[in-house]
């Protein structure tokens, strides 16, 4: 860029570098996070279509959504760190 002074120095955290005890943080983090997604999609899948109505939702929306892997997650961003 026109008038740029500097550099930004970017540095990526291997998850080998980090401590067991954090390591094992986040593995259960994670795990706990895949558990919530299927269970909230397997209680999707559930709701009548009275309440797939109220939510905004029609019966193909969820299947597609509950056919949608645990680990599929919309939250999360699509670069993560590395292994």
């Amino acid at each position: 860029m026109k008038g740029q002074k500097g550099y930004a120095i970017a540095q990526t955290v291997s998850f080998r570098r980090l401590r067991p005890a954090l390591r094992l943080t986040i593995i259960w983090q994670q795990v706990r996070r895949w558990w919530q997604l299927s269970e909230q999609r397997r209680l999707l899948a559930t709701l009548d279509d009275s309440a797939l109505k109220d939510i905004g939702l029609n019966r193909a929306d969820v299947m597609q959504e509950s056919e949608r892997p645990f680990w599929d997650d919309p939250l999360k961003p699509k670069a993560g760190f590395e292994a």
